[in-house]
């Protein structure tokens, strides 16, 4: 068995809600089993107990603590490749998917908009982002507190941890609303924790971003962009500008990237987007063991019909014209010789394979261009705007857009983002929401849809311990 080292993490929780507490940190990571020889740290450190002190005295071991926040983020929560995570329930959610499970599967609520308060599926993405949450508030404390560790290597740790905090709170405020913004491991102060105004919580996330922005550097410290970089925090900031209707500084913020061509050169092959050595990734994670590929891939990708949990949504392939290329390469058909269904084929393996060759991309390049180009709009910029849609299009095999109104182009940019971005971490659901457009497009389409479904349901569970969180959303 190769190198590992032993922390362990043990955290009180009560009520299974947010009320966070540490007696002591041993973290408890097994390179050999989540990364084996794609392993982010290499380091020889006997089986031992470390202190909550300790751990963040030592590169090694400070940087274990960090790289199990991610195993924690790829594995559970909200960003999860697997069936609980956002990219198939929110697709169930929205006009994506269609769902083929049976009745007992958790995705059946989320396709029929019922979703109630005391869904289970619900109070784990709430608890298992607060405790990611919590595990890079840990990192950001004993890490600031530190007086053993140089300077650069402080840095690093600081700024992924931010970067970590910020993503996390900037998810749950798009899917619950207003919501508590946790910067710190004190018990006291979160077992009464109270809510924030999403306009608040965004102000928190560019203020944990821009600090990150200044402490990580520019290039990647390990292979695979799989530990983020400056790019990384540079391309959510852009995300939240776009999301916060501050378009001048989302379309600066995303040009850093797009200009950055050193780093991020066009991927001009759409056959390579989704592999893990693809130019367009800005940040990804690493699957868990070696020869694994993405949990998206095994959740998405079927080979015999009837699907076992989802298919494209039928009208969503209709969508895409016949001489897109992305109809034919990043979807794929399955029939039973009577009934023909469609799967994602982005990520297109299922099983291991001798080495990995998909890792789970949480960023990429071309959704840069299509915020530029929808920032570009708001500012008047209309051929500006179109140079970068048509940028999406024309690898895609489409020719230029012909759109010239202000009102057409925005139209025609959310019709580019469902096609660029389908199945992914849910963007068609939150695009449909920032801009307005959830009951146009869902309200004829999905007979359980209601209004207030732009937001999820505060687990009741969390409620019940701790009123500061009150009220409930509507409709709930």
């Amino acid at each position: 068995m190769k190198n590992y080292i032993q922390q362990r993490q043990l955290i009180f929780f009560n009520g299974n809600n947010i009320k966070l507490s540490i007696y002591f940190i041993w973290v408890s990571i097994f390179c050999s089993l989540l990364y084996s020889c794609d392993s982010f740290v290499d380091v020889d450190l006997p089986t031992s107990q470390l202190t909550g002190n300790t751990v963040f005295e030592n590169k090694n071991t400070a940087n274990a603590a960090l790289v199990n926040v991610y195993a924690q983020i790829r594995d559970n929560g909200l960003i999860t490749g697997k069936p609980t995570g956002i990219s198939n329930l929110l697709g169930n959610y929205s006009d994506e998917l269609t769902f083929y499970g049976t009745d007992s599967n958790a995705a059946k609520d989320f396709y029929n908009n019922t979703i109630i308060a005391s869904n289970t599926t619900i109070a784990g993405w709430w608890n298992n982002t607060y405790k990611q949450i919590y595990a890079a508030n840990a990192v950001v404390e004993g890490v600031s507190n530190n007086t053993k560790l140089i300077e650069s290597d402080k840095n690093q740790l600081l700024g992924e941890a931010l970067f970590i905090r910020a993503l996390l709170h900037f998810y749950l405020a798009n899917i619950y609303g207003n919501i508590p913004y946790i910067t710190i491991t004190s018990y006291q102060t979160n077992a009464v924790v109270s809510k924030k105004p999403v306009s608040e919580i965004y102000s928190e996330v560019i203020n944990d971003l821009q600090k990150a922005i200044s402490l990580l550097p520019s290039n990647y410290i390990t292979s695979g962009r799989v530990r983020p970089n400056k790019s990384a925090a540079q391309a959510l900031l852009a995300r939240v500008y776009l999301y916060d209707n501050r378009w001048e500084l989302a379309e600066q913020t995303a040009s850093l990237l797009i200009n950055n061509t050193n780093l991020y050169p066009w991927e001009s092959n759409i056959d390579k987007v989704f592999i893990k050595e693809s130019t367009s990734t800005i940040w990804q994670l690493m699957p868990s063991t070696a020869g694994k590929n993405t949990d998206e891939g095994n959740l998405f990708v079927f080979t015999s019909g009837p699907p076992p949990l989802v298919a494209l949504n039928n009208e969503l392939f209709k969508a895409f014209s016949s001489d897109d290329l992305r109809k034919t390469h990043w979807i794929k058909s399955v029939t039973n010789g009577t009934l023909t269904w469609y799967h994602a084929n982005k990520y297109k393996q299922k099983s291991p394979t001798g080495t990995s060759v998909e890792y789970s991309i949480i960023m990429r390049l071309e959704e840069q261009y299509l915020m530029r180009a929808e920032a570009r709009v708001h500012l008047n910029k209309l051929e500006e705007a179109k140079e970068d849609l048509n940028k999406i299009r024309n690898r895609a095999g489409l020719q230029n857009t012909t759109t010239t109104t202000t009102e057409n182009l925005l139209q025609a940019i959310l019709n580019e983002r469902k096609l660029e971005l389908f199945t992914e971490l849910g963007h068609r659901f939150f695009d449909l929401k920032r801009t307005a457009n959830l009951d146009n497009f869902l309200s004829g389409t999905k007979p359980g849809w209601n209004t207030t479904d732009r937001l999820f349901p505060i687990p009741d569970s969390e409620l019940r311990v701790n009123p500061n969180l009150l009220p409930q959303n509507d409709g709930y």
